[in-house]
């Protein structure tokens, strides 16, 4: 396992450009396998998570070829469905939780999907009930094999119908959009996940040839093809990465600009941020944030009440950024209530602020109070190890902003959904190095 050392305690200064955004990329992959034709996308970011669904896709035959970093063009006109009974499978794709949305498109070009019970961050339950509900709405047929932990739907061709998703569940979405486009008749599909890596597969599957409207509201309808074609693609830039990069230069006090940051599509991400009295400005299409050199101060309701950010579906702020909020919240003016209502075990980590020097209550599995320390008790360094991708990212901007020396154990957890974060980070002045 990996493992960092970072010295903090010193401002950053430069330019940072976001990767390519994982989530949208794992959703995006999976559409090559819904058309013979070739596909090219574009800034694919190089992480663990995304090359372990290329792989993925490598095994079942789909022609992979490498274009330039981060592009990669993409042919599935001989796919190997053999490869889903293998106990190979069983292993690679139980090793990555994107791996459920190549379910879909296998079952509405094929007829017949299969994955073993995939893993993922150890953040609580996610449950894929959602998934499967929309594909036996459709059509399909289900089975479950207990005793191997092995999922499988199955259908002569898929017909289209109306759902009510019981959850607005961006995968499940995403999935079942991929079955419907080529479903006989109509589907429709109500309490759809909008967020715009959503939209980006929709907009994608519609220059394949796809018939998809309702783009980016919760009524999505599709009217199923015969066939798609290829097209080519280019993934936004990662909001979770531009999130944790405005948290870190708070944390730090630091003057970066962030490039290229797509801020239409951001939604209240900037504002959230701006809540807990950072600066930021649009520059174009870049953030600009100054050194918070006096520090920041979190707002208040109008009524005097304490400051509480939650989680919510799109458009409402992404749990994956709530662990960096609550950092940030550390060295802050105020307090803030942070509510992780979507999952019960993302908190956990501030056992390990704490141990830093925070002052956090943790409430209960979904709610922390964090009382701001404005600065004027400095973080410490300490040796801590990462359970998962957000909780990762958020030690490291801890540590980058602690008095001595951090060591994160388990980096590899950051590195499945940032890339070469140590190198990146070095470039705008972090003191950071990568222990193998």
């Amino acid at each position: 396992m990996g493992t960092f050392k970072i010295e903090g305690g010193a401002p950053l200064k430069g330019e940072i450009t976001p990767q390519g955004a994982k989530n949208e990329a794992l959703q995006v992959l999976c559409t090559v396998l819904l058309t013979p034709e070739k596909v090219t996308i574009s800034n694919i970011p190089d992480i663990i998570d995304v090359n372990k669904l290329i792989n993925l896709l490598r095994s079942l035959g789909v022609k992979v070829e490498k274009l330039a970093h981060g592009s990669y063009s993409f042919q599935a006109d001989e796919v190997n469905l053999t490869y889903l009974e293998s106990e190979a499978f069983k292993k690679e794709g139980a090793a990555l939780r994107g791996s459920i949305m190549i379910v879909g498109p296998l079952l509405a070009r094929f007829g017949k999907g299969y994955i073993p019970k995939p893993g993922g961050d150890k953040i609580g339950r996610r449950r894929l009930d959602t998934h499967f509900e929309g594909f036996i709405n459709l059509g399909a047929k289900f089975r479950y094999n207990e005793e191997d932990h092995f999922y499988g739907v199955e259908a002569e061709r898929l017909k289209g119908t109306y759902m009510l998703l019981d959850e607005a569940s961006v995968t499940g979405t995403a999935n079942i959009v991929m079955a419907a486009v080529l479903a006989e008749g109509k589907t429709t599909i109500y309490n759809a996940a909008c967020e715009p890596y959503l939209q980006q597969l929709c907009k994608m599957l519609n220059s394949m040839g796809a018939k998809i409207t309702g783009v980016g509201s919760n009524l999505i309808e599709i009217e199923g093809v015969d066939s798609l074609g290829g097209c080519e693609h280019r993934i936004l830039p990662d909001m979770i990465e531009i999130g944790s990069w405005i948290g870190l230069a708070a944390m730090t006090k630091s003057e970066i600009t962030i490039k290229d940051v797509s801020w239409d599509n951001l939604g209240v991400i900037p504002s959230t941020f701006r809540k807990l009295g950072i600066t930021l400005e649009r520059r174009g299409d870049d953030i600009y944030i100054p050194a918070h050199t006096d520090g920041y101060e979190i707002q208040s309701y109008i009524d005097g009440s304490i400051l509480t950010i939650a989680d919510a579906p799109w458009p409402g702020f992404t749990p994956d950024l709530l662990s960096i909020v609550l950092v940030v919240a550390t060295q802050a003016r105020g307090s803030v209530l942070i509510h992780q209502k979507m999952f019960e075990s993302r908190l956990f980590f501030t056992d390990r602020l704490i141990d830093m020097g925070a002052k956090i209550m943790l409430c209960d599995p979904h709610r922390a109070v964090v009382i701001g320390l404005d600065f004027k008790s400095q973080l410490k360094g300490i040796v801590m190890s990462s359970p998962d991708i957000r909780a990762g990212i958020s030690m490291l901007i801890a540590a980058l902003s602690a008095k001595g020396v951090s060591t994160i154990q388990n980096g590899d957890q950051i590195d499945r959904g940032y890339e070469r974060i140590d190198e990146r980070l070095k470039a705008i002045g972090a003191k950071i190095e990568r222990i193998d």
